[in-house]
C-alpha cells in the first residue's frame, strides 16, 4: 500500500526530532524487535517479550496485575512492561517503525491502527484468532470496528480489549444546591454551566478540554448539538456544515466565561484532577475516569450520564475508538506475543482489566459480569447505545492520516478558537479540507 507523502514526511520528522525516543525504544526492544517491514519470526513461544502500553501511567497498575497473572500461568515467558503516555504513543511507534526498536506486542487502538498498518508494521491476526479459543468469544461489533479501521482490506491487525463511551459527569450536590435539573439536554447543560459559575469564588459550571485530546470532545459537542448523524455526505465531510459551525461557536464560547482559564492546556488527566478536587459543575470525559471520581468524591456527590440529547430527544455522539492489542510484524517471538494477547482478553483477565479501567469489556463473558451493572455510568452508556436513543457518527479511523489530522494538525488550532484567535468556521474548514483530501487519497488507493 502506498503511504501518503505527507505522512512520510511526518515519519521522517519523527526520526529527526525523536532520536532520544529511538534510542530508548531500541534499548527497550532489543530482545527480538525491529523496524516496520521486518517480517520477524514466530519464535519458540517462550522467552522474553516486550509490551508497550499505549496508556501508560493511567493503566500501569492494572496491566502489571495482568502481566503477573500471565507470568504465573506461563512461567517460561517473561513480559517486559513499558508504559507510554497516550499523548506520546503514536510518535514513539512511528519513530520505531522507521528506526527500529518496535516491541513484540503493544496497544493498537482504532484511531491509530490505519497509520501503523499502512507502514506494514503489524502482523495480521485473522488466522490466529480463527484457531484460538477466543474465536466467537469477542464482541463482534468491536472486532468489526478494528477490521474496518485497518486501512480498507478488512484485515484484523488488533484484538479488541475494550470500548469506551462519552459521559457527562456532573456534581449532584452542586446541582441540588442551585436547584438545577439534571443536564440531560444541551439546553439544560448550558443553563447549568452559566448558573454554577462564580469566577470570583473560583467556581465554574464546566471544564472544557483545550489540551491534548481536545478534538474528539469538540466534535462530540458539535455533532451532538447539530443533530447531523453522518460524518460524510458523499465524498465530502459534514464537519464544517453550518450547523456544526454554529454549535462549536456556542460550545467554545464557554471558555473563560463558564470554565477555568487553565482549561486551555488541560489534557484529560489535568482536567479530571481539576474536577475531582474543585468546585466545577460538569466534566465531559469517558467511562475511563469513573473510578477516579469515586475515589475523590464518593458515589453520592456525582453522577455519570450519557451525553446530552437534542431538543427532539435524540442523542448524537461521535464514535469512541475501540482499544486493542496487536503483534508487531518485526517481533522475533510472535507466538509468545499472541499467547499474551489471548490471556489478556480471556474472560477473567478482560473483566479484571475493564473493571479497573471502567470500560466495556470485549470478551462477551466478561461483559456479563456483575460489576457492569454496579458501575452506573457503564450501565447507562450501554443502555443508551442499545435503546435506540443514540445515533453514532462514525469517525474515519480507517484513514492513515486520521490520528495526525485530529491531533497534531488541529489541536493547536482549537486552542486558537478558544482564545478567539481563529473562528470556529475557519477551524472546521481547515480540518474538513485535510479530511476531504485524505479521503480522496484513500479511495484512490483502495478502489
Amino acid at each position: 500500500m502506498k503511504i501518503s507523502i505527507r505522512r512520510s514526511r511526518r515519519a521522517a520528522a519523527a526520526v529527526a526530532l525523536g532520536s532520544v525516543l529511538a534510542l530508548t525504544a531500541t534499548a527497550c526492544g532489543d530482545d527480538g524487535s525491529g523496524a516496520g517491514g521486518d517480517k520477524g519470526e514466530d519464535g519458540s513461544g517462550k522467552g522474553k517479550i516486550v509490551f508497550w502500553d499505549n496508556n501508560g501511567g493511567v493503566r500501569t497498575d492494572i496491566w502489571k496485575e495482568v502481566i503477573a497473572d500471565f507470568q504465573k500461568a506461563n512461567p517460561d515467558i517473561k513480559v517486559e512492561y513499558v508504559g507510554i503516555a497516550s499523548t506520546e504513543y503514536q510518535s514513539k511507534v512511528d519513530t520505531a517503525i522507521q528506526g527500529g526498536g518496535l516491541p513484540d506486542v503493544g496497544g493498537v487502538g482504532a484511531a491509530m491502527l490505519a497509520g501503523f498498518a499502512a507502514q506494514n508494521a503489524l502482523e495480521p491476526l485473522d488466522d490466529r484468532l480463527a484457531g484460538s479459543a477466543l474465536n466467537g468469544k469477542l464482541n463482534e461489533d468491536m472486532v468489526s470496528v478494528l477490521k474496518a479501521s485497518g486501512g480498507g482490506d478488512g484485515t484484523l491487525y488488533s484484538i479488541p480489549t475494550s470500548a469506551n463511551n462519552g459521559v457527562l459527569y456532573y456534581r449532584t450536590d452542586l446541582f441540588k444546591k442551585a436547584g438545577l435539573d439534571e443536564p440531560t439536554t444541551w439546553d439544560t447543560f448550558y443553563e447549568a454551566a452559566k448558573k454554577l459559575t462564580n469566577a470570583k469564588k473560583n467556581e465554574f459550571g464546566y471544564t472544557i478540554r483545550g489540551g491534548a485530546g481536545s478534538i474528539a470532545q469538540a466534535l462530540d459537542a458539535a455533532y451532538g448539538q447539530s443533530g447531523i448523524t453522518s460524518f460524510w455526505n458523499g465524498d465530502k465531510t459534514t464537519l464544517n456544515d453550518p450547523k456544526n459551525v454554529a454549535a462549536l461557536e456556542k460550545y467554545a464560547a464557554l471558555y473563560k466565561k463558564d470554565t477555568p482559564a487553565a482549561d486551555l492546556n488541560n489534557d484529560f488527566t489535568k482536567m479530571v484532577a481539576q474536577w475531582d478536587s474543585g468546585t466545577i459543575g460538569m466534566l465531559n470525559h469517558n467511562l475511563g475516569s469513573y473510578q477516579d471520581h469515586v475515589k475523590a468524591l464518593g458515589v453520592d456527590k456525582f453522577r455519570g450520564i450519557p451525553q446530552p440529547a437534542g431538543a427532539n430527544g435524540k442523542r448524537v455522539q461521535v464514535s469512541n475508538p475501540v482499544d486493542g492489542l496487536g503483534v508487531f510484524k518485526s517481533s522475533k517471538n510472535k507466538d509468545a506475543a499472541w499467547k499474551f494477547i489471548e490471556f489478556a482478553t480471556s474472560h477473567a483477565e478482560n473483566s479484571k482489566f475493564n473493571k479497573a479501567a471502567g470500560q466495556v469489556p470485549s470478551n462477551n463473558d466478561a461483559a456479563k459480569d456483575a460489576w457492569i451493572s454496579e458501575a452506573e455510568p457503564t450501565k447507562l452508556a450501554a443502555a443508551a447505545l442499545t435503546d435506540g436513543s443514540t445515533s453514532i457518527v462514525q469517525l474515519p479511523y480507517y484513514l492513515p492520516d486520521w490520528n495526525t489530522i485530529s491531533k497534531a494538525d488541529n489541536e493547536p488550532n482549537f486552542q486558537k478558537v478558544l482564545l478567539g484567535d481563529m473562528s470556529a468556521k475557519d477551524f472546521l474548514d481547515t480540518m474538513a479540507d485535510q479530511l476531504n483530501k485524505a479521503q480522496a487519497e484513500w479511495k484512490e488507493q483502495n478502489g
